[in-house]
């Protein structure tokens, strides 16, 4: 097999076949966790006008147009924090 071409699906098989209990020849196990999603509660009024804003906006969902509006607002807090941080720092120096 050249370094060019791509092994076949039964190479594959044959390699992992021979080095099933080869534990030299694995990895460490990956785990992977599920996001644990989280729930919010808001008042029904800004609700609705969420609700009104979303599809304004052509959202799919409401919790779509949700997670955008914090997506971005979240970046600009973050902005402005390092904007503060570097501010200070050059205050600092």
């Amino acid at each position: 097999m050249s370094k060019k071409t791509k092994p076949t699906e039964e190479e594959i098989d044959r390699i992992v076949v021979a080095q099933v209990n080869d534990d030299s020849a694995w990895y460490k196990p990956t785990r992977v966790r599920r996001a644990k999603s989280a729930s919010l509660s808001i008042p029904p009024e800004l609700a609705a006008r969420a609700a009104f804003l979303a599809q304004l906006h052509r959202k799919k969902s409401l919790e779509e147009w949700l997670t955008h509006v914090i997506e971005e607002r979240i970046e600009l807090e973050e902005a402005a924090f390092i904007g503060a941080k570097q501010e200070l720092s050059i205050r600092a120096e």
